[in-house]
């Protein structure tokens, strides 16, 4: 069975930084690209970025190219999320996803979720 559990997030002030964590198990290997997603209430859920199986080729959104870096380490499972710079925009409850392909940011894409970790950035 596929489980993803996220971690690291947390209260942050604006221009601080935060590192998050996605333990992943059960068929999320090195065959599977890894996404992060986010989500506030009322809203749906914002793709922010995609690594492809091997951590070769990344994709992010606009609005945090720059800022953010993904990162996988096949050895021990983990994909994490280096968010820099953050703004009170940024959020948001943050979700790790397995996908096919590291290049789709539809949310529809990804088959497996993680239950999520809240990340608040106050200004």
């Amino acid at each position: 069975q596929v489980q993803l559990v996220e971690s690291g997030g947390g209260l942050v002030q604006a221009g601080g930084s935060l590192r998050l964590s996605c333990a992943a198990s059960g068929g999320t290997g090195s065959t599977y690209a890894l996404g992060w997603f986010r989500q506030v209430p009322g809203k749906e859920r914002e793709f922010i970025a995609a690594i492809n199986w091997s951590g070769s080729n990344t994709n992010y959104a606009d609005s945090v190219k720059g800022r953010f870096t993904i990162s996988r380490d096949n050895a021990k499972n983990m994909v994490y999320l280096q968010m820099n710079s953050l703004k009170p925009e940024d959020t948001a409850i943050y979700y790790c996803a397995r996908g096919q392909s590291y290049r789709t940011s539809l949310a529809g894409n990804y088959d497996y979720w993680g239950q999520g970790t809240q990340v608040t950035v106050s200004s």
